[in-house]
């Protein structure tokens, strides 16, 4: 998709629908599942769901991998003790989702693993099953870090927020 076809998309996509896919009563179900999952690991998880990007900064060059690497610093998902940190991001108006992790996931976790986690969050988000494909994404993000980072008998110190941002 050029940047023109991009803006576009940001502008006049279905971005206003952050609200109706995404509610409140959602989010909480959505907290709730991170908050549980990162009980089983020393990882930290983050969903930041975005409504869209400027068209202006789309034009200058913007892209969803960006941002979502810009997100990544705002939330300070890098600011974790043991550098396990996991960003799944979603940008609505241009139905892209970016998965970005710290460098100890980095380590530990092939992309291809994160590949399949943002694939299957995309084929329930194509089916509108915005509750469903989150939650199975939450989940799968939980096995991984399980695995990476199992718990060691310490306290497992909540660093991160658990609830999404909506952006």
């Amino acid at each position: 998709m050029g940047r023109m076809q991009r803006a576009m998309s940001n502008l006049f996509g279905g971005w206003w629908r952050i609200r109706r896919s995404f509610g409140s009563a959602m989010l909480d179900d959505l907290a709730a599942a991170i908050a549980a999952g990162e009980r089983t690991h020393l990882g930290e998880l983050r969903l930041a769901v975005e409504s869209r990007l400027h068209p202006g900064a789309v034009l200058a060059g913007l892209d969803a991998t960006a941002r979502a690497r810009q997100v990544f610093g705002q939330l300070g998902v890098w600011d974790t003790e043991r550098n396990s940190g996991v960003l799944l991001y979603v940008l609505l108006s241009e139905r892209r989702i970016e998965i970005v992790v710290d460098r100890g996931v980095a380590a530990r976790v092939s992309p291809a693993q994160w590949d399949d986690v943002s694939a299957a969050m995309r084929q329930a988000y194509a089916r509108g099953q915005w509750r469903e494909g989150s939650l199975a994404a939450i989940t799968a993000a939980h096995a991984l870090l399980r695995a990476a980072f199992p718990p060691d008998g310490s306290h497992n110190n909540e660093e991160l927020p658990d609830r999404p941002v909506l952006l």
